[in-house]
């Protein structure tokens, strides 16, 4: 079980990469593409597509679908679609559009927060003085990034700490999920049966037409980061399979490093105001990591992921 969890730290690791990186192509993508709502529908429709070509070609390595075997899992699910993969990220990007940037980035960021509160008394997983000063380390340099942070929030930061708080059940919910269901399995319905929520969103505003009006720009973009999001959900669930959901969450954190860094090579944002705060996050992350490694309690069994 030890080996288990700490494939599931490298893969949390992987993860961390990659949605830094995403980070920093959707900040450019979604304003290329004009319209945040169908962005997000687009690229969601992208990664649901790439994640289910993955399982077609890939089933001898162990990409596979398992069929639920009840009303429970049906249900679950369900559930990871509409409050994983739909409605979430339509507050997000609508709540961006509204909010302040560095408001914005750091209550996406509180998402360790929340899953270490539901997942201490609804998933059994240990909460360690290690975690507690990791998580202060990670919120700080956070706060420390965004220059500081208000109490005060308007529709827009509701809009997007609502749903991070739903990402923060969903994880609970697929963990649960994934003692009985691969990670491609939960990963698909996310992706899948959330791309039809958006759908069906995109149509009730009637706006479903313009999907099938993309220019060149809107289409490069679309795959990019709808690549890149399957990418994120496979590893992310696979990780999740594998290891304590408030291990893989904190160690996503690090993902802002390779954002900043990519903003340093890219943008030429300056790294120096922000070295201490950086280091902050990676000690964070390195006794989350270590602490995860070191591990020896045994978790609850896992489906194949």
């Amino acid at each position: 079980m030890t080996k288990t969890r700490r494939a599931g730290l490298l893969l949390a690791l992987s993860t961390a990469g990659i949605s830094g990186v995403a980070v920093f192509l959707n900040g450019n993508g979604v304003r290329a593409f004009g319209n945040a709502s169908l962005y997000t529908t687009a690229k969601n429709i992208v990664a649901a597509l790439v994640l289910l070509v993955v399982v077609a070609v890939g089933s001898r390595g162990g990409a596979r679908l398992d069929r639920p075997t009840g009303p429970r899992q049906w249900l679950g699910l369900a559930a990871v679609a509409v409050i994983g993969g739909s409605v979430p990220f339509l507050l997000f990007f609508e709540g961006l559009a509204r909010a302040s940037s560095t408001q914005s980035a750091f209550i996406h960021k509180t998402l360790v927060v929340w899953v270490a509160m539901l997942a201490v008394p609804l998933l059994g997983e240990r909460l360690t003085w290690a975690h507690v000063g990791a998580i202060a380390l990670l919120v700080g340099g956070q706060i420390g990034l965004v220059g500081g942070v208000s109490a005060a929030l308007g529709s827009g930061e509701l809009m997007i700490l609502t749903a991070t708080l739903l990402w923060a059940v969903e994880v609970v919910l697929a963990k649960k999920l994934l003692s009985g269901l691969s990670s491609w399995t939960v990963g698909v319905a996310r992706m899948g049966g959330g791309s039809v929520v958006l759908v069906a969103w995109a149509v009730a505003r009637g706006q479903a037409g313009k999907l099938l009006t993309m220019d060149a720009t809107q289409w490069g973009w679309v795959l990019l980061t709808g690549v890149i999001l399957a990418a994120y959900v496979a590893t992310w669930f696979a990780a999740l399979a594998r290891a304590q959901a408030l291990d893989v969450t904190a160690v996503l954190v690090l993902a802002a490093l390779v954002t900043a860094g990519l903003q340093a090579t890219v943008d030429g944002a300056a790294l120096g105001p922000q070295l201490i705060w950086l280091a902050m996050l990676l000690a964070g992350g390195l006794i989350v990591s270590l602490q995860a490694w070191r591990a020896r309690d045994p978790l609850t069994a896992v489906a194949t992921a």
